[in-house]
């Protein structure tokens, strides 16, 4: 996540059926490169989506949304007259709930764009090859682009009025005055949390596993924290996220929490109050070093088809830490980080997870929850007390 993950998955599970009778995801794909728009348009009907139209810049594709209300937008950052960053605030304000993935080419600029529309209101990016050649030929790009249509499209698809295919919501001016129409509820996933841990041992890291949807929590998350809080452990981030993103992600963590926080290096010791996140396209894991844990960095084969992957550097934690952790699993798609958990607890250590209502996408906390590994399942700002608690080792 969600350019959302990008290698970040290297390679996704495969799509499942994206599509019901009563209601067609419906897709709209802006832009400027005809190639893109042509293969994208092609990928679209091929999954059984519904393509409501291709536009080569933002003003075609603002025009085109009042007419046709797709569920998800695939938005270019760069186009002529008027760009995805400007285009993207001016189409939640016509559609709230509209999904919209930002596109860009691995650029450290656009990197730091899409990161930026994620704070506007996308819901993810997608790292898009630099050449035509690229675009036609990189089966990575096609199956993450079809995956987040299906997992974003669904939900709100399904708000979609019954019998009115491409209607457009209604005016907010047509609900009574005091009763608002309320948006509908996601249903819950039933889950056991695990007993907690008595007589905790102080927490020696902080570890995060994101994914889809991640870039935002994250960093709400740690704000959240306080630094006061943070600057007693070191904090691990595995991110799905590409090459450049990730280090462009880690500036953006340490403007916002006002702690140090860089891409992992190999051999580099810990050190408490600083940010550590795995650099895209490699695994991040821990060794116990003479003067106490380091970074390991590695090249092998994606776990849970991503690299970084969050099972790494979680079973590495639980062998170098013990119980001596504090975990949480965030937002995104997939189980990554599940088998890592259980390795965790497993050594007496607290795992935390996302609920569902505030996750963009609840794969993966989801699946530790379902596992019974979580010892509680809580919304974002909740997560944020939950975790200051454990690490400063005051009550909740």
């Amino acid at each position: 996540m969600a350019l959302s993950p990008a290698v970040v998955p290297l390679r996704s599970p495969p799509a499942q059926s994206t599509t019901s009778a009563a209601a067609p995801i419906r897709v709209l794909v802006a832009d400027d490169s005809a190639v893109v728009r042509g293969l994208v348009a092609r990928w679209i009907a091929e999954a059984g989506f519904e393509l409501v139209g291709t536009a080569s810049n933002g003003r075609i594709a603002l025009e085109m949304m009042a007419k046709q209300d797709p569920d998800v937008v695939l938005l270019d950052i760069e186009m002529p007259e008027l760009d995805g960053t400007t285009a993207l605030p001016r189409m939640l304000a016509i559609s709230p709930n509209l999904q919209v993935v930002m596109m860009s080419t691995l650029t450290t600029r656009n990197a730091d764009i899409s990161l930026k529309c994620l704070a506007l209101g996308a819901v993810d990016y997608i790292a898009k090859p630099e050449s035509s050649r690229g675009v036609t030929t990189s089966e990575t790009f096609r199956v993450e682009l079809i995956e987040r249509v299906r997992v974003f499209g669904a939900a709100r698809a399904r708000r979609r009025p019954a019998g009115i295919p491409g209607a457009a919501p209604a005016p907010a001016h047509a609900a009574p005055a005091l009763a608002p129409a309320a948006p509908t509820p996601r249903p819950a996933t039933p889950f056991t949390l695990r007993p907690k841990v008595r007589n905790r041992t102080q927490p020696r890291a902080l570890l995060i596993g994101s994914s889809t949807g991640g870039p935002r929590a994250v960093g709400e998350m740690l704000e959240g924290i306080g630094a006061a809080a943070l600057r007693r452990v070191p904090v691990l981030i595995v991110q799905h996220m590409p090459p450049i993103f990730t280090a462009v992600f880690a500036e953006h963590l340490s403007t916002r929490t006002g702690l140090r926080a860089a891409e992992g290096k190999a051999d580099e010791r810990l050190e408490a109050g600083r940010i550590y996140v795995a650099p895209g396209g490699r695994h991040m894991g821990l060794v116990t070093g003479p003067n106490g844990p380091t970074i390991r960095l590695t090249d092998g084969p994606p776990v849970n088809f991503c690299r970084p992957a969050v099972d790494v550097l979680f079973k590495d934690a639980a062998v170098v830490f013990g119980a001596a952790t504090a975990t949480v699993i965030l937002t995104g798609m997939g189980s990554d980080g599940t088998n890592g958990a259980r390795a965790l607890t497993d050594a007496g250590g607290p795992v935390l997870a996302q609920d569902e209502a505030t996750s963009t996408v609840w794969g993966m906390p989801g699946s530790v929850a379902r596992a019974g590994l979580a010892e509680a399942v809580l919304p974002l700002p909740e997560l944020a007390t939950a975790l200051r608690a454990l690490i400063t080792g005051q009550p909740s």
